[in-house]
């Protein structure tokens, strides 16, 4: 059995997929603990048949056209010529910009790749140091992933078992306050930039607001149909995917489907199927991790070791810190929440909450070595070692440990939402 698993973690290092690792997992779990390897085969069906399920491929799909679109170019002359006159107005327009694109793609390599080589030469002209601009840009691509309809909230509730309109409304608060504490970083590091003022114009505002008024109104529409009781999740799912679709080929003439739908159609596959092969075959393994009394075993060993709730906060955050920087999010949010779920809920932690705090760390982890994908694709994107690119994302870094502490340790601001 150890030879076993130390092969295992060879041929992970070595480069071996994912999914047969946590296959092959899996069925030496069944073995040791004398439990059939059928609850693989279960967990797969019970997956493939959920409800919320169907929303994903449905949200790929819509990120995958907004990427191979125009989106990027409409919405940074919107934020542009909202936030442009401030000073680092063009900082700002970055956060604002990477982070609703973000939300909507679903990936944060998606995001540096579209609109990094878009603002990468724009900041640069400007004036702003070429450390701040990489930096700003690697851990930007991440910044939309606790706003709707992020794909990694998406998963994390389907994992954990809870309501996706609950971790809709529990991201909200947490993600404008980084928003908010990036920019202020920003005004007060490129206050010696000697960077060019630029005048507000209303009309390049009205300009830019009709340019783009049709991808404004996307999450307007979403939003409301989710939050109001109109649409399921899945629905407005089925809606996003048609409406960009419908705006990219008849309002803006971007694409064709003639041209263009099969090659989307390809892309979203394979996406989703990386994706999905993954999900299923880590919730059949963690469901006989389960069964084996694996969290029970954890649960007790952190109660003899671990006194209150602030400790294991604590231990919670270095833990997954480690995790997001060993472990991309969509692996990580499969395999670790099952075991972390009822250790949190032991603790008197909303689901909601810990939902928050896991894809905060792992938010941060997309921009840490040694696997931070953000480090690896701005990395080629923008021609830098990933060293360079990681010492020029340590002040934003930085400023995210400050946020996580803060969201941890105040939960109220993600279960606002919540009735007293």
């Amino acid at each position: 059995m150890t030879t076993a698993i130390l092969f295992l973690v060879f041929i992970t290092l070595v480069g071996a997929p994912l999914f047969t690792v946590l296959a092959a997992g899996g069925i030496l779990a069944s073995f040791a603990s004398d439990l059939s390897p059928d609850i693989l085969v279960v967990e797969m069906n019970r997956l493939a048949a959920s409800p919320n399920m169907l929303s994903l491929p449905l949200f790929i799909l819509a990120g995958v056209i907004m990427a191979n679109g125009a989106a990027a170019e409409r919405l940074v002359r919107f934020f542009k010529a909202t936030f442009g006159w401030l000073p680092a107005g063009l900082g700002i327009v970055s956060i604002g910009a990477c982070a609703f694109f973000t939300a909507f793609s679903g990936a944060s390599g998606v995001t540096i790749l579209a609109l990094g080589g878009l603002l990468y030469p724009m900041l640069i002209k400007e004036g702003y140091r070429h450390r701040y601009t990489a930096g700003l840009l690697t851990t930007s691509g991440s910044l939309g992933l606790l706003f709707p309809p992020s794909l990694a909230i998406i998963i994390f509730s389907i994992v954990a078992g809870i309501s996706i309109e609950d971790m809709f409304l529990a991201g909200i608060i947490p993600g404008v306050l980084l928003l908010i504490l990036l920019t202020l970083y920003s005004f007060y590091d490129c206050r010696h930039f000697g960077l060019p003022k630029h005048t507000f114009s209303i009309n390049e505002i009205t300009a830019s607001i009709k340019a783009c008024a049709w991808d404004l109104l996307m999450p307007i529409v979403i939003l409301t149909g989710i939050f109001g009781g109109y649409v399921s999740v899945t629905e407005a799912a089925a809606f996003t995917a048609a409406y960009v679709l419908f705006i990219e080929t008849v309002i803006y003439k971007e694409m064709t489907l003639k041209n263009n739908l099969f090659d989307l159609l390809v892309e979203c596959s394979i996406l989703f199927g990386s994706l999905l092969i993954i999900l299923v075959i880590a919730l059949g393994l963690t469901n006989l991790l389960i069964d084996a009394q694996l969290p029970m075993q954890l649960l007790e060993f952190m109660q003899e070791h671990v006194d209150s709730k602030l400790q294991f906060l604590l231990l919670l955050n270095a833990f997954l810190l480690i995790v997001g920087a060993m472990m991309d999010i969509f692996s990580a949010i499969i395999v670790v929440v099952p075991l972390l779920l009822p250790l949190a809920l032991q603790y008197g932690i909303h689901p909601a909450h810990l939902g928050v705090i896991f894809l905060a760390n792992l938010e941060i982890g997309y921009s840490t070595p040694p696997v931070g994908i953000n480090l690896f694709i701005a990395s080629q994107r923008f021609n830098e070692p990933v060293l360079a690119l990681f010492r020029a994302c340590l002040p934003f870094l930085f400023v995210m440990i400050i946020w996580l502490l803060i969201i941890t340790y105040i939960p109220e601001l993600s279960l606002w939402w919540m009735d007293e």
